[in-house]
């Protein structure tokens, strides 16, 4: 298997997942301003849509979308528990929370890359995820983990937004104990410890 991945980026949540699940894969940067691999390839003939994560299976398919990536990479491996199994109340609960980061986390943050946003548009955004970051905190001030004592996939995708949400937020990351708590839980993880150090980006808490 193989991950098309860019430093940073949303790919991070399966690159994290793979090593979790302990499932042997090879890495292939993407530079996503040209639309080329780090070998020469053309990503656009891997991925149509332009943007990672992507990966190639071993029987020549392609599979796009991080969330269902990393239910793919689970379902994969189930002994190591990154998601409940299909059909059961837990893994709806799951994908809940899944879906909750994709469309609320994720693409609200999206807005903060653009560096032509005007400074009431900037802190409209802000704003409006401060009351997203919240409610996940309030979640694992409950619990270890977003769906209890279990690491899963969801919390290596969470772990990508609050990567982003610090570097946006600053001081609105830093003034929330349960994230940072959360974020020292995450990284405490050796998979994680080694996606963040093979993309050769620095832990949050370190």
């Amino acid at each position: 298997m193989k991950l098309y991945f860019s430093p940073g980026a949303c790919s991070l949540s399966p690159h994290i997942a793979l090593r979790e699940a302990g499932i042997p894969f090879d890495l292939e940067q993407v530079d996503l301003r040209t639309k080329t691999t780090k070998s020469g390839e053309d990503y656009t003939q891997v991925n149509p849509k332009g943007y990672v994560p992507a990966f190639r299976l071993d029987n020549g398919d392609v599979l796009t979308e991080g969330a269902v990536l990393v239910q793919y990479l689970a379902d994969q491996k189930p002994e190591s528990k990154l998601a409940p199994a299909n059909g059961t109340m837990e893994r709806v609960r799951l994908q809940e929370w899944l879906h909750y980061i994709a469309t609320e986390m994720h693409k609200g943050v999206s807005p903060l890359y653009n560096p032509k946003l005007e400074e009431d548009a900037r802190n409209a955004v802000l704003d409006r995820l401060q009351k997203r970051f919240d409610f996940l905190g309030e979640a694992v001030a409950k619990s270890k983990f977003l769906t209890g004592d279990t690491f899963t996939v969801a919390d290596g995708y969470a772990y990508y937004t609050l990567r982003a949400w610090k570097k946006f937020s600053g001081a609105r990351y830093a003034d929330s104990k349960p994230l940072r708590d959360y974020v020292a839980r995450v990284e405490a993880r050796p998979a994680v410890k080694a996606a963040v150090e093979a993309e050769g980006l620095p832990l949050i808490e370190a």
